[in-house]
């Protein structure tokens, strides 16, 4: 079969254009043509590939071609790039149901409502997205990803960006990101008088991509903070790197205070402006995130006490409590999340 419908509806500003698509496509080659439009060259297989029901809809920003829209494939695919397939865009995703697995340099990283995934350019990696995850999609060209970073740093760049691929939902700033990219994506169907006007969508378009390098760890980073001023305390940077070099010990509020070589009152106060939280708050997600990841590698049930216990969780029970508080499903739903998944055929 063929794509059912395919569209593009266009809105005027001055000698600019905000553009409103959609597409429907049940064939492979015609869902990979629609994307390779969007975000570049990339490969795109399926075992059932008579199962897709490929469906886009979205916006491109007329300022400097950012599209933010959804998408969904309808049955289980692959997506490659790297080598032969470089991207031309920065690609962002988010599922909002269902999920995706993003496998980079012999590390899979999964992907769902709480976690999306960003696949830099000039990178091999894949993406295996679950034919039930339909998910929010932002492309950033790399020229105004470029542009923008120049920008902030003031001055040319000659190494391409790169940004850790993982992308927190939930806490932070980049799920703060997240939030104003979904509101964006929404207003822009609701708000055409508004996000139409150029002078307007412009400036959002700009915010966009200044909060995604400010706000998701990249190979400049360290830069943007000395040069934005966005530095941590040294006493806060000794106590975060106490904490995550001995996170698996028993740490008490007694050991952090030490290792930052200051008050306790001074030590609260700086994790509250900077991080949000107590430094035993921290401590805490910390070692929940990295038992999630642990048991994201793992994939097996039978280990989770061991890998709790190992990062310093010695009540079980309190510790799947606390871990469901923060990621919403248990340990145990977690495993069960996985082996749903590799039980599938890609």
């Amino acid at each position: 079969m063929t794509n059912c419908r395919i569209g593009c509806r266009v809105m005027s500003t001055k000698n600019h254009h905000f553009r409103d698509i959609s597409a429907d496509r049940y064939d492979l080659a015609g869902a990979r043509s629609w994307m390779a439009n969007i975000c570049g060259p990339h490969n795109l297989k399926a075992a059932r590939p008579e199962r897709i029901q490929f469906h886009h809809s979205g916006n491109v920003l007329p300022s400097m071609s950012t599209t933010l829209g959804y998408v969904e494939y309808g049955t289980d695919v692959t997506i490659g790039v790297g080598d032969e397939f470089n991207l031309n865009c920065y690609s962002l995703s988010l599922p909002l149901a269902g999920e995706q697995e993003l496998d980079k340099s012999g590390r899979r990283l999964l992907s769902d409502r709480d976690r999306g995934v960003i696949i830099s350019p000039h990178e091999n990696q894949e993406l295996t997205i679950g034919g039930d995850c339909h998910k929010l999609q932002v492309a950033i060209p790399r020229a105004a990803m470029q542009k923008t970073l120049e920008e902030l740093l003031q001055r040319a760049v000659d190494t391409p960006l790169c940004f850790q691929p993982e992308m927190d939902a939930v806490d932070g700033a980049a799920a703060a990101w997240w939030r104003m990219a979904r509101h964006l994506t929404d207003e822009l169907e609701r708000s055409r008088d508004l996000y139409g006007q150029l002078f307007f969508t412009r400036d959002m378009e700009s915010a966009l991509i200044k909060g995604l390098i400010l706000s998701q760890p990249n190979n400049y980073s360290a830069e943007l903070r000395d040069r934005l001023e966005i530095k941590l305390p040294h006493y806060l940077v000794r106590a975060r790197d106490f904490i995550h070099a001995h996170a698996r010990e028993d740490l008490s509020l007694e050991d952090v205070e030490r290792a930052a070589g200051i008050s306790r009152f001074k030590l609260f106060e700086g994790f509250k402006k900077y991080f949000g939280q107590s430094p035993m708050a921290y401590l805490k997600k910390y070692r929940l995130t990295a038992v999630r990841q642990e048991l994201l590698e793992d994939r097996c049930a039978r280990n989770i006490s061991v890998i709790a216990m190992a990062w310093g969780f010695n009540h079980l029970g309190r510790f799947a409590s606390e871990y469901r508080k923060l990621f919403d499903e248990t340990p145990s739903m977690t495993i069960q999340r996985l082996e749903a998944r590799r039980g599938r055929s890609f």
